[in-house]
C-alpha cells in the first residue's frame, strides 16, 4: 500500500482526515502511566509514550487506554511497526522528552501520533526484524553509553546510558510522590562497576514498567540502564558524590534479558564484556553486598547543619 512519512505528515496533517499507513521504528519507550481517578469511570485509564522514527525524523506516538495492556510489552525499543488508521493530534506540551542517541535527527515536536481503540480503531502490525529491508531507510537505535571514568566530567542532568557489573543492590524503598498524598514511588539503590575507575556507578533506580527486571536485580548481574540522568549538587556540597537516576524513558536490563537488544552492538558494551571475561568471579563475589539501609546522599554530620 502507499506509505507516508513523518515529515510529510507534519506538513499536511491539517488538510487530511485519513492518513496513509506509516512504517516506523521505536527509538524510545516511556513507563506506563495510570491516570485514573475515582470520580471518572474509565475501564482502562492507561497511557504510554513512544518516540518513533523513519528516514525523515522522529515524532512522539501515544498508546491509549485498552491498547496499553494489549500492546505495551510487545512494543520494545528497536521494534518496527506498520500503523494503519491512526489519528494525529497537537503535541501535549508538558511531557518529558528523551535525549536522542543521534543528535542530528530531526524532531517533529508540534504533533503526535495517537493510537486508540476507536475514533479511528488503530491497526498495529509488528514487522519481524529479519523482514526489515534496508531500502525502507529506517534509522538504527543509537545509544549514549559512558564509562565510569567519563562520569566525573559530565554536567548535571546530562542524559546517558550505562553498563556495569552489580556489586551492591539495596532493598526497595518508598518516597512519597507529593506531600499529604497516599501515593508513592518505589526505588532502590545499586552500585555497578565497569573496570574503568576505582569508583562504582551509584544508581538510583525507580521502578519502571518492568517489575520482572526491577525485582530481580542482584549482585554479579550485568546491568544496563538507558536514558539515565546525571545528578550532581556542586552548590551545596562540592564534594558530594555524583549519581545517576532514572528518567521517564529509562529502560533497565539484567543478565537473561540482553539477547537481541540493540545495545549489544555498541562498542562500549563490547569493551565491557571483554573486561568481564578477564575478571575472577570468586574475587568479585567477595566484594558484593545486598540489602540493608543505604542513606544517600549522606546526611550532614550535625543536626544544626541538617
Amino acid at each position: 500500500s502507499k506509505l507516508t512519512n513523518l515529515g510529510h505528515l507534519e506538513m499536511t496533517w491539517k488538510s487530511r482526515v485519513r492518513f496513509h499507513p506509516l512504517l516506523v521504528r521505536i527509538l524510545h519507550k516511556s513507563r506506563l502511566r495510570y491516570y485514573g481517578k475515582p470520580e471518572k469511570k474509565m475501564d482502562m485509564p492507561y497511557q504510554a509514550y513512544f518516540e518513533v522514527a523513519d528516514g525523515s525524523g522522529m515524532m512522539s506516538m501515544v498508546l491509549w487506554n485498552s491498547l496499553c495492556p494489549e500492546w505495551y510489552n510487545s512494543l520494545k525499543v528497536g521494534t518496527v511497526l506498520l500503523l494503519h488508521k491512526y489519528a494525529i493530534k497537537t503535541s501535549y506540551p508538558f511531557k518529558t522528552l528523551p535525549t536522542p542517541g543521534d543528535s542530528e535527527m530531526k524532531r517533529f515536536a508540534t504533533i503526535e501520533i495517537s493510537l486508540n481503540v476507536r475514533d479511528p480503531p488503530t491497526e498495529i502490525s509488528i514487522i519481524p526484524e529479519e523482514m526489515v529491508k534496508p531500502e525502507w531507510g529506517l534509522p538504527e537505535v543509537k545509544y549514549r553509553f559512558i564509562t565510569r571514568s567519563e562520569l566525573d566530567d559530565l554536567p548535571h542532568n546530562h542524559s546517558c546510558d550505562v553498563i556495569g557489573l552489580v556489586t551492591f543492590v539495596g532493598r526497595v524503598e518508598r518516597a512519597r510522590k507529593r506531600e499529604h498524598i497516599e501515593d508513592f514511588w518505589l526505588y532502590r539503590w545499586a552500585h555497578a562497576i565497569d573496570g574503568t575507575s576505582d569508583k562504582p556507578f551509584i544508581l538510583e533506580l525507580f521502578a519502571t514498567s518492568q517489575p520482572d527486571v526491577f525485582e530481580h536485580i542482584h549482585p554479579m548481574t550485568y546491568l544496563v540502564c538507558t536514558q539515565m540522568r546525571v545528578i550532581r549538587d556542586l552548590t551545596e556540597n562540592p564534594s558530594s558524590p555524583i549519581y545517576l537516576t532514572t528518567s521517564n524513558e529509562s529502560q533497565i536490563f539484567i543478565t537473561g534479558w540482553h539477547k537481541g537488544q540493540p545495545y549489544t552492538k555498541d562498542a562500549k558494551v563490547k569493551n565491557f564484556i571483554q573486561w568481564t571475561k578477564l575478571q575472577s568471579e570468586a574475587e568479585q563475589i567477595k566484594k558484593t553486598v545486598m540489602g540493608g539501609y543505604y542513606p544517600f546522599p549522606r546526611p550532614p554530620d550535625s543536626f544544626f547543619e541538617y
